[in-house]
């Protein structure tokens, strides 16, 4: 089982739950599709699951799958996967932070609805682009050949095309 964590978001230290089996099932696929998708770009690179990323003296998060861009070590995608019991801090909280850091690319991962929400950044701050549902797939123009199939993502490990254990 995974362990509680700490994040400082807008200088207050925040204790995350220790996220469920089915939320960790969820992030190793993620990060197994993801690392595959991206093996061939010598510019981005895969942060481990849940690793410290200071944005500012402010904002130490730890998202689910972070990209970087290897030359600067800044990143440019985030991806948070909802867990119920304390979700304000991805879906509101966290993602404003991102938003005023203008993060390029912000996935909200809903294990609830199997669904994904892709956000890009704007002048205007974040914008939903699309919700992906499980019959859908996911592409964009910084991850080329990236046509990451959603049900992948919910699908449980031993099963390519099963649904992940509901413990949500």
């Amino acid at each position: 089982m995974a362990e509680p964590y700490e994040e400082m978001i807008d200088g207050e230290w925040v204790l995350r739950i220790p996220p469920r089996p089915s939320h960790e099932a969820i992030c190793l696929s993620l990060h197994r599709l993801i690392a595959g998708a991206i093996s061939t770009l010598s510019s981005t690179r895969l942060l481990e699951m849940r690793s410290q990323v200071i944005l500012t003296e402010k904002n130490r998060l730890r998202p689910d799958l972070c990209l970087v861009t290897v030359a600067t070590e800044k990143p440019w995608l985030a991806a948070e996967v909802i867990n119920p019991e304390d979700h304000n801090n991805d879906t509101v909280l966290k993602k404003d932070v991102y938003e005023s850091l203008r993060i390029p690319r912000l996935w909200i991962i809903d294990p609830r609805y199997e669904n994904v929400e892709i956000y890009h950044a704007t002048h205007h701050g974040l914008s939903l682009r699309d919700t992906l549902m499980v019959k859908e797939f996911l592409s964009d123009p910084l991850l080329p050949g990236l046509s990451l199939s959603i049900r992948e993502i919910f699908a449980a490990p031993d099963s390519p095309m099963g649904s992940a254990p509901r413990d949500f």
